[in-house]
């Protein structure tokens, strides 16, 4: 299946990340399986990287595998801590407790 970028397939990953509930993070490969395109979570990023070209969306409710958050999406931790979202340390997110199951 090809990773070519299109409309439809932006709005595709926007409608998942909409759909992340407040208090949850979901990872780029999690919405990347979700959108049938298991290989493609670095396209998911590239896309929440352009997301505020296409609206507002819950962005900052995903996170990598591992639970880190985006280096440079400074506001990131904020946003998860006002959701009341608990880091293990620093830069990582607690996934077994507060992954989105969907």
């Amino acid at each position: 299946m090809s990773a070519v970028l299109t409309e439809d397939l932006i709005y595709e990953i926007l409608s998942v990340v909409e759909e992340i509930p407040e208090g949850k993070v979901a990872s780029y490969g999690q919405i990347a399986r979700l959108i049938g395109r298991e290989k493609n979570a670095r396209l998911v990023g590239k896309v929440l990287s352009m997301s505020e070209y296409y609206g507002r969306y819950p962005c900052h409710r995903v996170v990598n595998h591992a639970g880190r958050i985006a280096p440079h999406f400074y506001e990131q931790k904020n946003l998860l801590l006002e959701e009341q979202v608990e880091f293990k340390d620093d830069t990582h997110v607690d996934m077994k407790k507060y992954r989105w199951d969907c």
